[in-house]
């Protein structure tokens, strides 16, 4: 048998010499969606989520099937994948942009200087005007007192069981820490409401409401700081120990300033959660249309009950309110979110070249 007949019965190779250019997605990308209009278009379809389902499945499909005519099965699975990432990102993104459009469309109308400097005092619902200075201090106030409560336990709890943690003790703290983790709010303000109003008799306050928070925030901070020490490099640790530095000094000078860039950004992230929180602060805090500056006596406002109440009421004034007040809540949280990617990038290990 000859050698030319041999290769011929070679199986085709997947890897092949021609390559798609790279404005190739694109263009896929706009064909899907002007083949999905149409299709939408001919079938009478008024969805906008419809024709962009199609587009999406046309859009891998085609991918697919161009890539494997001129590129081969190997690349063209390549491009699925690929495809099939950037549209589970876009099917994220578009409702989270679509939400914080609506919110800022909406929430514009009356938001200013002197929304935010005034409380309701003596303007009722159904009149315009008012301001959400009220709720704003009271959330300010509450969330700080959670933070003050919560960091300190959550940090050297994370410690312990990174750097101490054997035994039956670090087992039984790491399964509760778990479980704390998606107890829901609603749940976290019926303990402190049997705990602290009923049996103790302390009465609704922000305090109230701060101590159900602590049990939301604490193991999102024992989660994320125990993670954050883990990175550090054990040879830091022998190194340290090595020179005759006591243990606790070791994690107090090398372990925790290593890895405090993550602990912080965890802390921000633990924040930002417990921010728009509304159970607790419904059962604990209740509300008050005037200024309490005193978190541990009587009702206090809050943002996310301000927005609760006021789109309640049902009138166009309070649903401007509402969403004014939602649109600061966003702001608040987002604000948060990009220190805490500061600080990260601020506090993370610096490589020279």
């Amino acid at each position: 048998m000859s050698h030319a007949t041999l290769s011929d019965k070679r199986p085709p190779s997947s890897l092949r010499g021609a390559t798609l250019p790279k404005w190739f997605p694109w263009a896929v990308a706009a064909g899907s969606v002007a083949l999905g209009l149409g299709i939408s278009a001919a079938a009478g379809l008024h969805s906008s989520i419809q024709w962009a389902l199609m587009a999406a499945v046309l859009f891998v499909l085609g991918s697919y099937a161009i890539s494997a005519k001129v590129e081969g099965g190997r690349q063209a699975k390549d491009r699925v994948a690929t495809s099939m990432v950037w549209v589970a990102f876009l099917l994220a993104v578009i409702p989270l942009a679509s939400l914080v459009w609506e919110t800022v469309q909406q929430g514009v109308k009356v938001l200013d200087g002197y929304f935010l400097s005034h409380s309701m005092g003596v303007v009722s619902d159904s009149e315009p005007g008012g301001g959400i200075y009220h709720a704003l201090l009271g959330t300010l106030q509450q969330v700080g007192i959670a933070t003050a409560i919560s960091v300190p336990l959550g940090v050297l709890t994370a410690i312990y069981l990174v750097e101490y943690g054997r035994g039956k003790l670090a087992k039984a703290v790491t399964f509760f820490v778990d479980v704390m983790t998606g107890i829901p709010s609603i749940v976290a303000g019926l303990f402190i409401l049997s705990l602290w109003i009923i049996i103790l008799d302390m009465g609704y306050s922000g305090f109230a409401g701060s101590l159900a928070l602590c049990i939301l925030m604490i193991p999102v901070v024992v989660r994320s700081t125990e993670e954050m020490l883990k990175l550090v490099p054990n040879e830091l640790r022998e190194a340290s120990l090595a020179l005759g530095v006591p243990k606790w000094r070791t994690i107090l000078k090398v372990v925790v300033p290593t890895s405090i860039g993550g602990i912080i950004t965890g802390v921000m992230l633990s924040v930002a959660r417990i921010t728009g929180e509304t159970a607790p602060v419904l059962l604990l805090v209740w509300g008050t249309n005037l200024i309490n500056s005193n978190p541990f006596s009587d009702p206090q406002a809050s943002l996310p009950m301000y927005i609760y109440l006021q789109y309640g009421a049902g009138y166009e004034s309070s649903h401007d309110r509402a969403w004014a007040a939602a649109l600061t809540l966003i702001a608040f949280i987002m604000i948060l979110n990009l220190v805490a990617r500061g600080i990260a990038r601020w506090k993370a290990p610096k490589t020279g070249r």
